[in-house]
């Protein structure tokens, strides 16, 4: 399926162009440029010194055959002053030789001088673009300092940066544990002004709880009714106490009061 295949391949660049992105440093993108440049104008640099030095050696040679041209011709006057036109004519012939070879080399020394002058001028352009390069750098990289200065700053003072969030996400957790804290506080109070808490030293010294309480009263009540029974059954249906006794009982309670 080469849609699906196209797809994919376009997915994944934009995958790791964002990467990229993210990694990427403009101060060290624009140092590395800057670097390379650098580098090319040396090569540029290197060029000339090499033509310069072959145009060197070249007119070195020139001068040795001009010399040797001159050398020639004066062998050849010689002999010929001495009769010797076939030592003449020899020497005459090397002249010639070494005049060709002296046209040669003025044409390939004029050859060089043209390359040395065009690199020559192509390495000042390029020098002045290069230093145009590296200012430029420099402000760049001190823009982008200065707004990453500021980004940092406002993030700080906006509480948005990634090391404030995470500050602001513990004070937050921080926050909610002294206000669970609190709650228990104000709940254990609550509970404790309610009676809610029984006293434990009270406890400990035979005091009785509320069930212990109820259940005392109630076997006392059980108690009090088995005994009134008791005294029905004595009396007999009917029975009420005696004038005698009714008047004890109550001078008693009133021997009492």
């Amino acid at each position: 399926m080469p849609g699906l295949g196209g797809r994919f391949s376009t997915v994944v660049k934009a995958k790791i162009s964002k990467l990229l992105d993210r990694a990427e440093d403009p101060a060290e993108t624009l140092d590395y440029g800057y670097q390379k440049q650098v580098e090319l104008l040396q090569n540029v640099k290197k060029g000339i010194a090499d033509v310069v030095t072959s145009k060197k050696r070249l007119q070195m040679q020139q001068t040795k055959l001009e010399q040797q041209v001159v050398k020639l011709d004066t062998q050849a006057r010689q002999a010929l002053s001495q009769g010797r036109e076939d030592l003449a004519r020899m020497a005459l012939e090397r002249k010639n030789v070494t005049q060709t070879e002296l046209q040669s080399l003025d044409s390939q020394i004029k050859e060089l001088e043209t390359q040395q002058e065009q690199l020559t001028e192509n390495e000042k352009k390029l020098r002045q673009k290069v230093e145009a390069f590296r200012t430029k750098k420099e402000v760049i990289k001190a823009q982008y300092s200065a707004s990453e200065a500021q980004v940092r700053i406002s993030e700080a003072a906006n509480g948005v940066g990634e090391q404030m969030a995470d500050l602001g996400l513990a004070m937050q957790r921080a926050e909610d544990k002294v206000e669970g804290m609190r709650a228990r506080a104000s709940a254990v109070d609550e509970l404790e002004k309610a009676g809610a808490f029984e006293d434990i030293t009270q406890l400990g010294s035979g005091g009785q709880d509320d069930i212990d309480r109820e259940l005392a009263q109630l076997s006392s009540g059980a108690e009090v009714e088995d005994e009134l029974a008791k005294m029905k059954a004595e009396l007999g249906p009917g029975g009420g106490a005696a004038p005698e006794s009714k008047g004890a009982l109550e001078q008693g309670e009133g021997g009492q009061a």
